[in-house]
């Protein structure tokens, strides 16, 4: 019985036939976990890159004074608008704004918490306009779902309960008199 077996496996590692069938067996799933990472990874520096231009767009306009009568909801407006292709932007999007005392400025608070997006919103979280000659400094937060959320790169995402992961950027500006 143990010959029959040793010439069964002996003629099995002769044959070549089955080689490609083991490292594509093998390989296979490996090749597929990088591509689906890869695409996440794609997608993700294009949504990080999209939020930080429509708050670098934003805050230039603010600056130059191209908008007036700002609040919260023209903020967000114009950061969705300037961003393009973030997905719900309008409900996934939380922004802070808040002065920074320069004489005492140590480091921005920790806490940046974002919107829940299976609760009902609670848009704003710290949103003071300032005064005159005040260093204002604006964080967006934005949740998004990932494409392949258990897999790869998606897995490692820092995701809330509802699946959601979260992408930040951060802006600072001088409030001109």
């Amino acid at each position: 019985m143990i010959r029959g077996i040793r010439h069964i496996l002996r003629r099995f590692r002769r044959d070549e036939r089955a080689s490609v069938t083991v490292e594509f067996v093998i390989l296979f799933p490996i090749f597929v976990v990088m591509f689906m990472s890869t695409i996440e990874l794609g997608l993700l520096t294009l949504r990080q890159t999209m939020l930080e231009h429509g708050l670098d767009v934003t805050v230039r306009d603010l600056r130059i004074g191209l908008t007036e009568n700002v609040d919260h909801d023209t903020i967000k407006d114009l950061i969705c608008e300037n961003a393009g292709v973030l997905p719900d932007c309008e409900t996934s999007l939380k922004l802070e704004m808040m002065p920074i005392d320069l004489r005492s400025y140590t480091s921005l608070p920790d806490e940046l918490d974002c919107v829940d997006r299976a609760e009902d919103v609670n848009p704003v979280r710290t949103f003071t306009n300032g005064t005159s000659n005040e260093l204002m400094v604006l964080r967006a937060c934005l949740k998004f779902t990932p494409i392949f959320p258990n897999v790869g790169l998606g897995r490692n995402f820092g995701t809330d309960a509802n699946g959601d992961a979260i992408m930040y950027a951060v802006s600072a500006f001088v409030n001109e008199p």
